[in-house]
C-alpha cells in the first residue's frame, strides 16, 4: 500500500475525520403539514356525504336505559324511551331531570329512521304513586261522564243525550239581564302551568272572570277542578303555529299548518285529554295557524262535534275562525282588546277604560290578559264598581250567546 507524505506525517492512531451525511427528507415540514390537513379535510368531507344522518347535526344528548323487568316497566317514566334511541329537547337544550312534582315533554328521535315522537316525564303525584307519567289524567271533580268518551290519550268530550259541554259548562249568570245591558266579559288565558299564579286568578277575580288553561304543567286538571269550585267557567287553550314557528314555539304537540289535518286531530285529541270540564276551546298563540282556512276548518268542524265553543283571541287580524264557526253553528266569541299588552297599572287602566267604551257602543265587549299580579290586582279592582257604571261583567259564554241572538 502506497502512502502519501501527509500520511506519515500525521499523528499515529488517529485518523482523518469522516463527514456525516444527513438525512434528508423528500419535502419540507411545511409541506408535511399541508398533506396532513388535505387527509384530515377528505377525511370530514367523505364522513359528511356519505354518512346518513337523519338529524341532520342537530344538538342532543343520549340519555342510558336499563333493560326493566316487565314488573317494573309499568312503574318508570321513561318506560316508553326505547334503547337505541336518542332524545332531542325542543329547545335545543339539554334536558334536566324533572324536579318533583314537575313534568317535562321530551321528543323521541330514532337514530336510524329520524322519526320523532312526544314523551311526557316526571310528574307529581304519579311519579310519587309508582304510575307511569303518560298516563291519562283523571276525571275530574264535577264532570257529566255522559259528556266523555274515551281516546288514546284519556276521556275527551262529546255530545250525548242532546247535552253539549258549551251549555253544561257554562257558569251561571242573569242572562235576561244581560239581553238589557251592555256586557262585558274577560278572560285570562296561559293558566294551568304556573300554580301560584293560577291560584292568584282564581281567587282574587270574581266568579265572572272566565279563565283558560293552557295543556301543560303537571298536573293542570288539579287546578282547573280548582276554578271550576270556585264558580269560574273554564276554556282550554290550543298550541297553534305563529309566524315566526320555530324560533316561537308555544310548546309540545303544537298544531302546525304543515302537518296532515290527521296528525293535526291526533295532537288536538292530545290536549283535549289533559282535562274535563271547559264549555270550549280558544288558540294559544297561533297566528298563522287561524288565518289557513285547510288548517283551521278541521279544528272548528271537530269543535262542532264535540259541542264545544270557540274563542278567537283577537291576536290575529286574518283569522278565520269567524266565518268557520258561523259555517258550522260553532258558539262564538271574539277578543276586543288586550288589556295587559302594556303590563303597567296606568296602561292596564286605560285599556280597561277602552274596554267599558266598547261595551257601550256595541253592546257587547270582550277583553284578555294575562295572569300577571298587576293584571290581576288592576282587573279586580276595576270589577268591584262596574256594575256601578251601568255594565254588567259576564262569563265569556254568556257574551258569546249575546253576540249571536243580537
Amino acid at each position: 500500500m502506497t502512502e502519501t507524505a501527509d500520511d506519515l506525517s500525521a499523528p499515529l492512531g488517529q485518523d482523518k475525520p469522516r463527514r456525516k451525511r444527513r438525512l434528508r427528507l423528500p419535502f419540507t415540514s411545511m409541506q408535511l403539514l399541508a398533506v396532513l390537513l388535505g387527509l384530515f379535510l377528505v377525511t370530514f368531507a367523505g364522513f359528511a356525504i356519505f354518512n346518513k344522518d337523519p338529524l341532520g347535526g342537530e344538538p342532543m344528548s343520549r340519555i342510558a336505559i336499563n333493560q326493566l323487568r316487565p314488573a317494573e316497566k309499568a312503574t318508570d317514566d321513561k318506560s316508553a324511551i326505547g334503547q337505541g334511541q336518542e332524545t332531542k329537547h325542543e329547545t335545543n337544550e339539554t334536558p334536566k331531570q324533572a324536579a318533583p312534582g314537575e313534568q317535562r315533554t321530551i321528543t323521541m328521535i330514532d337514530g336510524s329512521t329520524g322519526a320523532r315522537r312526544d314523551v311526557v316525564i316526571g310528574g307529581g303525584d304519579a311519579a310519587d304513586k309508582g304510575e307511569a307519567a303518560s298516563a291519562p289524567p283523571p276525571v275530574m271533580t264535577g264532570i257529566n261522564p255522559k259528556l266523555l268518551e274515551k281516546s288514546r290519550y284519556g276521556m275527551i268530550p262529546v255530545v250525548a243525550d242532546g247535552l253539549r259541554p258549551f251549555n253544561v259548562y257554562a257558569a251561571d249568570a242573569d242572562r235576561a239581564k244581560a239581553a238589557k245591558m251592555p256586557v262585558v266579559a274577560i278572560v285570562i288565558g296561559g293558566l294551568g302551568v304556573g300554580a301560584a299564579k293560577t291560584l292568584d286568578a282564581i281567587m282574587k277575580l270574581p266568579p265572572a272572570v272566565t279563565l283558560a288553561f293552557t295543556p301543560y304543567g303537571s298536573d293542570p286538571g288539579k287546578l282547573a277542578e280548582r276554578a271550576r269550585a270556585q264558580r269560574h267557567e273554564i276554556f282550554l287553550q290550543i298550541p297553534m303555529e305563529p309566524y315566526d314557528f320555530p324560533d316561537n314555539d308555544p310548546g309540545p304537540q303544537t298544531l302546525l299548518t304543515s302537518l296532515s289535518p290527521d296528525q293535526n286531530m291526533d295532537r288536538l285529541y292530545w290536549h283535549l285529554s289533559r282535562m274535563q270540564g271547559y264549555a270550549g276551546l280558544t288558540n294559544f298563540m297561533g297566528a298563522r295557524f287561524i288565518a289557513t282556512e285547510p288548517a283551521m276548518q278541521p279544528i272548528i268542524r271537530e269543535a262542532a262535534k264535540r259541542g264545544l265553543g270557540f274563542f278567537d283571541d283577537g291576536s290575529s287580524p286574518r283569522s278565520i275562525a269567524p266565518q268557520a264557526a258561523a259555517n258550522q253553528a260553532v258558539p262564538f266569541g271574539k277578543g276586543d282588546i288586550a288589556i295587559d299588552a302594556v303590563p303597567t297599572a296606568t296602561e292596564i287602566d286605560r285599556a280597561l277604560n277602552k274596554l267599558e267604551s266598547a261595551a257601550r257602543e256595541r253592546g257587547i265587549a270582550v277583553g284578555t290578559a294575562s295572569a300577571l299580579p298587576v293584571s290581576i290586582e288592576r282587573i279586580s279592582a276595576w270589577t268591584k264598581t262596574l256594575g256601578d257604571r251601568g255594565i254588567l261583567l259576564v262569563p265569556l259564554t254568556t257574551a258569546m250567546l249575546k253576540s249571536k241572538s243580537s
